[in-house]
């Protein structure tokens, strides 16, 4: 079974990011950049599955600048065997980016197609469910456990009311949450290796897809700064409070 994984190149999750002046979009001036933690949990998991031995081949697709073979380096420091990158510097929305998923797709014919379930960056959580529109397979989004079984794949699903259980016909596609699994880390040896691992470089226009995207950024700014808190001495200043100031009751 050959399993797909998609990654996306995003700022760390640690770092505090910064908007840019004229409010064009977030600075990337010398930012650490790392794989999506969803992805990553998805590359865990295609790993895992792998190491059961119903996995037998993992490949990892990014669309993106150049620089994003650091991200695909890395899932393949994780366990991934191969990587393709599809090349652009044009901004590009969900729909191109699933459009472009889906040539990889039919050109690699993968059993199992695992995506983080939303990118920390713009938090979109759409791509899996385009391609799967796009493809006309059977999907599974937010799991939190995955069993393959034969030719069908089970998956634990977490929603509003608790969790709900699936079962799919292979191929599927499973977007990642983050009850799945804890990613390991990259062991020196195996980061060693990942250099030598193939790595294809394509672009949007070998998959027929056009770059660019029909959405536009108007204006980016930081969050509203919270004002301090106060303490109150008795329930009745809180009840003062709360009705002459916060006038929320």
């Amino acid at each position: 079974m050959k399993a797909l994984v998609a990654v996306k190149r995003v700022v760390d999750a640690n770092v505090k990011v910064r908007v840019k002046p004229d409010n064009s979009g977030v600075d990337l001036t010398n930012v650490k950049m790392s794989i999506n933690p969803f992805c990553e949990i998805a590359v865990e998991e295609a790993v895992r599955l792998k190491e059961k031995g119903i996995v037998s081949e993992i490949v990892v697709v990014s669309v993106g600048p150049k620089e994003a073979q650091e991200q695909i380096r890395s899932s393949m420091a994780l366990g991934a065997d191969r990587g393709i990158l599809v090349e652009t510097t044009a901004e590009i929305g969900a729909l191109e980016v699933a459009k472009i998923l889906k040539g990889v797709v039919e050109q690699e014919q993968p059993q199992l197609v695992l995506l983080g379930k939303q990118a920390i960056d713009d938090d979109s959580n759409q791509v899996g469910q385009m391609l799967a529109a796009l493809l006309n397979i059977g999907q599974a989004t937010f799991a939190s456990a995955v069993n393959v079984d034969g030719d069908k794949v089970q998956v634990t699903r977490e929603i509003d009311g608790g969790l709900q259980t699936v079962e799919l016909a292979l191929p599927a596609i499973i977007t990642t949450d983050l009850r799945l699994n804890e990613p390991r880390y990259a062991a020196l040896p195996n980061i060693m290796k990942a250099r030598k691992k193939p790595l294809e470089t394509k672009s949007p226009a070998d998959y027929g897809v056009a770059e660019g995207t029909k959405l536009k950024t108007v204006k980016v700014e930081p969050p509203a700064e919270r004002k301090a808190g106060v303490q109150v001495k008795s329930v009745d200043e809180l009840v003062d409070k709360l009705k002459n100031e916060a006038k929320v009751i």
